[in-house]
């Protein structure tokens, strides 16, 4: 193993004392971990916030068997230290990565090949902010979803870390993006960035008007972290041989639906979860971010939207501004 000598005994760390608001994390103190083969540890400098994070945080979303139980899934920083065997990485490689937990604290373990290089000249809090996002979106929308240049999109919680990046990576790929958000300035952010046309769902019907842009013919992949009621409504949303990708719940997780439309349609429903994923999985969903999107993100033809960034020691904060749903973006920790 190769260690930066320098390297200290103890950490700074958030963690969730209790499963509850907000109000659980806080400040602490662990030892640095030490990285195993195929890992790295990271010098965090930003960390950024997600809704998994608060799922764990209320209780209910554990960390999978041999991960850190403090929160966070994604960083930005520098490699100081790498586990034997040696990797791809050197020690002060500038890296963004995705983590199986542990990413409010100043140093974090990832496996090596679920890091990739800081793009371009994005700042550590911009690159912070890419891991969990483009992992998601990139294997739900363009893996799972199968989404081609030409085809129509609909994604739902435009606005989101998840749905602005969709967004941008679904025009920049060539297809024609719909998304719903809940305020004005939520919809212009969605168009902005690249979206046809955003439709704000406190006021508008995304059935009709997703109807309505594409001749009646329906949307032919609509990505969806809502649920609940929403899905009957996916359903007449979607066209002939439509796909429907569920990444999370916000409405909730059942619903009703009319399985002959599903059945007339040829529709799939298919939908994910990252974290409990292999590490194997997540390093092929790297590669082909690396090869895909990273020369997007180096040339700035897409960046990631920021909102607010916050200290590491008011992760709280952060998580009250993530689940008011008032951010536009992703919101991160700064750790250095």
């Amino acid at each position: 193993m190769s260690l930066i000598p320098a390297l200290p005994a103890t950490m700074r760390v958030v963690e969730i004392t209790a499963p509850g608001g907000p109000e659980v994390l806080r400040p602490g103190t662990r030892p640095v971990p030490q990285p195993m083969a195929g890992e790295i540890l990271i010098r965090v400098h930003a960390a950024g916030v997600n809704r998994p994070d608060a799922l764990q945080r209320a209780g209910a979303y554990a960390p999978p068997p041999g991960a850190s139980d403090l929160p966070g899934l994604e960083c930005a920083g520098e490699v100081v230290a790498v586990g034997p065997g040696g990797s791809r990485w050197a020690i002060g490689d500038r890296v963004c990565a995705l983590l199986p937990g542990g990413g409010y604290a100043e140093y974090a373990l990832t496996f090596q090949d679920h890091a990739l290089p800081v793009p371009g000249d994005l700042s550590m809090i911009e690159a912070a902010a890419l891991a969990e996002t483009f992992f998601t979106v990139w294997h739900n929308v363009f893996e799972r979803g199968a989404l081609k240049a030409g085809e129509t999109f609909l994604v739902h919680g435009g606005s989101s870390g998840i749905g602005t990046t969709a967004i941008q990576l679904a025009a920049a790929r060539g297809a024609r993006v719909f998304a719903t958000a809940g305020s004005a300035d939520k919809c212009l952010a969605c168009t902005a960035l690249g979206a046809e046309r955003a439709i704000n769902y406190r006021e508008e019907d995304f059935v009709a008007v997703t109807q309505g842009a594409t001749d009646k013919r329906g949307v032919d992949l609509i990505l969806d972290m809502v649920g609940g009621e929403y899905l009957a409504r996916d359903v007449r949303a979607l066209a002939l041989d439509g796909r429907l990708v569920m990444i999370a719940f916000l409405g909730g997780p059942k619903a009703e639906l009319n399985f002959a439309q599903v059945m007339s349609k040829r529709l799939t429903i298919t939908g994910s979860t990252l974290r409990p994923q292999s590490v194997e999985a997540k390093a092929r969903i790297a590669a082909a971010l690396e090869r895909e999107v990273w020369p997007l993100l180096a040339s700035g033809r897409i960046a990631p939207v920021m909102d607010q960034t916050f200290a590491l020691d008011d992760a709280a904060g952060a998580h009250a501004r993530m689940e008011s749903s008032v951010h536009i973006g992703k919101i991160v920790l700064s750790v250095i």
